[in-house]
């Protein structure tokens, strides 16, 4: 039977012991992506458990086509504006392609600057028993780790592309092995993405740490969208996964047609939007001009 854990309405920070208290509990882990200060402030007054910084902001606020060009002081930079905007939520910092995949110490290092340097509460790396001693040697650095697996964005072109993962009985087997894997190396949790739902329950079921689930189904411990996904903000594509809670890209483009239009009438800016100077003093100002003024004209 599923454990009952009270929602924390209240402004205390979100810890890493509040997450692991919502494995297989009937108040799921509610993660959302952040890449700015504003964004920030308004998941944590949303009530959001927890913020990941993800490497997507290489694709959704940067412009690239996939996720791998995003550099390390890139994604320490957007850390940093979120770490200033989100007092509650728990704050993970997405690790970017190969700062932890060539040097087990490198990786140490890269994840002590998401913390040290960016405010972070915890980093993400992708990859499953592969990854299990990079894992393992930033734990045991201090650094919190969430796991990543199923659809891994930054490995797409030995995927071959964005395709879900775990359709076969050998693949969702290796999944599995993955999952378990990276919770024996220490993982906090595991995010599962783009796995068949009965697989990433059943994954779910099998660990004593929280999941989370973006494109998984319903079955994980928690779940995770990219927010320019879901406000409505990134038209480029839209994965099959994501639901759409806003608009805002046509929002935008209504204010900005708007603007340009007031504009072009001068029905901006108004006389409510204008600074006023006191008649004497621009009287005193129009006196002064007299000796600037050639002659014949200005009168």
């Amino acid at each position: 039977m599923s454990q009952q854990v009270p929602s924390d309405s209240s402004n205390s920070k979100i810890s890493l012991a509040t997450l692991q208290d919502k494995k297989d509990c009937s108040d799921p882990i509610v993660a959302v992506t952040a890449y700015d200060y504003p964004t920030a402030r308004v998941a944590d007054a949303a009530g959001v458990d927890l913020i990941l910084v993800g490497d997507s902001l290489a694709m959704v606020v940067l412009g690239y086509e996939n996720t791998l060009p995003v550099t390390m002081d890139e994604m320490l930079h957007h850390c940093r504006a979120v770490a200033r905007g989100s007092k509650r939520a728990f704050m993970t910092g997405d690790m970017p392609f190969l700062s932890y995949q060539v040097d087990v110490s490198e990786a140490v290092r890269n994840a002590g600057r998401f913390l040290s340097d960016a405010g972070m509460d915890s980093v993400k790396l992708e990859g499953g028993r592969r990854m299990a001693s990079t894992v393992r040697a930033i734990v045991e650095a201090g650094i919190p780790v969430m796991g990543h697996i199923g659809l891994t964005p930054q490995a797409i072109h030995q995927l071959g592309g964005f395709r879900v993962q775990g359709r076969s009985s050998n693949t969702a087997r290796a999944l599995l092995d993955d999952a378990i894997a990276l919770e024996k190396a220490g993982c906090f949790a595991i995010v599962l993405e783009a796995v068949p739902g009965r697989v990433a329950t059943l994954i779910s079921e099998w660990l004593n740490v929280p999941t989370i689930g973006i494109g998984a189904g319903s079955g994980c411990d928690g779940q995770v969208l990219v927010s320019n996904d879901l406000l409505g903000l990134f038209d480029r594509f839209t994965p099959r996964f994501v639901k759409k809670y806003s608009n805002l890209r046509v929002e935008m483009l209504n204010a900005f047609e708007r603007y340009r239009d007031e504009v072009g009438r001068r029905d901006f800016p108004g006389a409510e939007h204008t600074f006023g100077i006191p008649d004497d003093e621009w009287q005193t100002f129009i006196d002064s001009l007299e000796d600037l003024r050639p002659s014949g004209k200005h009168s």
